[in-house]
């Protein structure tokens, strides 16, 4: 275990924190409020001990596999714990816990808050927590590694422990390029949905942390409401930017080379297939509510939208909704969107493949001397992939059944409970009943909260680097 290169990425990812809370520091500037010596002081904390760590540099500069999983674990375990560090001097969260759940669910993109009044908040509060959605949308690690070569060509093990999906592969045949490239793609998509949403009449303050939100599909909005409150108008350019990040963002670079066949893959179709029929779905259940087919399909869009990409906005209580309705947005809430997105969720290629893997295993029963590969848009699958995917979703039923049981001690109702977990396990934000979307999560006991913590984390960082931390395999030199 190379400990001295484990803490020398730590210490450079608390000097990008100190330049990440630059931005709130700048906001409370603007308005001139007392919170810009919270974000200033932790700030300067950040800096100060990131340039003490990374002082003495590693003469092993390896890194392996392990060494990839715990650095992305404990960095983001790092980044929410100071992340918090200026709700509660600030006076905006003064609770620990409270500080670190909205810290955590703004970092790994989920969305739920512990706050029931958002708009008292100060703005510079706000702007951290929707900045936060944008920092972890793509991954910190991978815009370190854009403008630093932490490690050779060996830091390809960080990117594919801390991007989502079953594997990860390269644009262009150096990381950092790749992660540059991905990074260059993230920005112009949240300025093209800033200036989209300036056109269509937002203020800039407003603009910028909903695209900092949808962008990172984390749904942290500054409106009690989320986008309940705004025009038709605004809530069809948030629908199509909630989309866009839910799609593989190697489908632009696709694009842009005017390669449309390697764009549109399979999972990128069978995505847009899946938005499309659940949303007339629930436009046709939910039209005997609005009695305007035209309103159905923009509420029915919108949310479906939402919840696949698994950003967690709302433009109504959808907990009102027929039962028809409930029951697919909590279906939608495992599917999530496309793997190589900032969404979080199950993902569409991880389904692909088990279905796949499924239809080859009933084949199999019947012509037993069968020997055939799971194929991909041509490409064949290899056995590690799958394998990966299996032992993933067997991991994310027990963690899931185990949350379950931990907050069912708060004694609220299964629904609330169970939504509680799909929420944070898939990133989405909001649920059912108590969790939903016009509710908050300030309900939950503080060790429940902590679970969800966890859970929300894991959702992230898809299980793998968060549970090695606790083997003790991992630790052994």
């Amino acid at each position: 275990m190379n400990y001295k290169m484990i803490g020398n990425i730590l210490g450079w990812l608390l000097i990008f924190e100190s330049l990440f809370l630059a931005v709130p520091a700048i906001t409370a500037i603007i308005y001139r409020e007392s919170a810009f010596w919270s974000f200033f002081g932790t700030a300067c904390f950040c800096l100060l001990l990131g340039l003490l760590i990374t002082r003495k540099k590693p003469g092993n500069k390896a890194l392996y596999s392990r060494e990839g999983f715990i650095i992305v674990s404990l960095s983001w375990i790092v980044l929410s714990l100071f992340g918090s560090v200026p709700y509660m001097l600030c006076g905006a969260i003064p609770n620990f816990t409270d500080a670190l759940f909205e810290s955590v669910s703004g970092f790994s993109t989920t969305g739920s808050t512990i706050l029931s009044d958002v708009e008292i908040m100060p703005r510079s509060v706000l702007m951290w927590r929707s900045f936060t959605h944008w920092v972890g949308g793509m991954g910190v690690l991978v815009f370190i590694m854009a403008f630093l070569p932490l490690s050779g060509g060996q830091n390809m093990h960080i990117m594919k422990a801390e991007s989502p999906g079953p594997s990860v592969g390269k644009l262009v045949p150096h990381v950092r390029t790749t992660a540059l490239l991905l990074y260059t793609i993230y920005f112009i998509l949240t300025l093209a949905e800033f200036i989209a949403l300036i056109i269509g009449g937002m203020d800039a303050f407003e603009a910028l942390n909903t695209a900092f939100a949808t962008a990172g599909t984390g749904g942290l909005g500054v409106k009690n409401t989320s986008i309940g409150g705004y025009s038709p108008a605004i809530q069809i350019i948030v629908t199509v930017f909630m989309i866009l990040f839910a799609i593989n963002f190697n489908t632009y670079f696709f694009i842009a080379r005017a390669k449309f066949r390697e764009a549109f893959t399979t999972e990128v179709i069978v995505f847009l297939i899946i938005v499309i029929l659940s949303s007339a779905t629930i436009a046709i259940n939910i039209n005997g509510i609005y009695n305007n087919m035209g309103e159905s399909v923009r509420h029915s869009t919108f949310t479906v939208a939402a919840i696949m990409s698994t950003t967690g906005f709302s433009t109504v209580d959808f907990n009102l909704w027929p039962e028809l309705s409930r029951a697919l947005i909590v279906m939608l809430m495992f599917v999530g969107g496309c793997a190589g997105s900032t969404c979080g969720g199950i993902k569409i290629s991880r389904f692909i493949i088990l279905f796949k893997g499924m239809k080859k295993e009933l084949e199999v029963l019947i012509h037993p001397k069968q020997v055939k590969k799971i194929k991909i848009d041509g490409h064949p699958i290899e056995h590690d992939v799958v394998r990966s995917v299996n032992v993933y979703m067997v991991g994310f039923v027990l963690v899931f059944a185990v949350s379950m049981l931990i907050i069912s001690f708060d004694d609220l109702d299964l629904i609330t409970n169970f939504t509680a977990v799909a929420s944070a396990m898939n990133n989405v934000g909001p649920g059912l009943d108590l969790a939903g979307p016009t509710s908050n999560f300030s309900i939950f006991s503080d060790p429940v909260k902590i679970v969800l913590i966890f859970d929300m984390l894991a959702g992230r960082l898809e299980l793998f680097p968060i549970l090695l931390l606790f083997s003790p395999a991992t630790w052994k030199k």
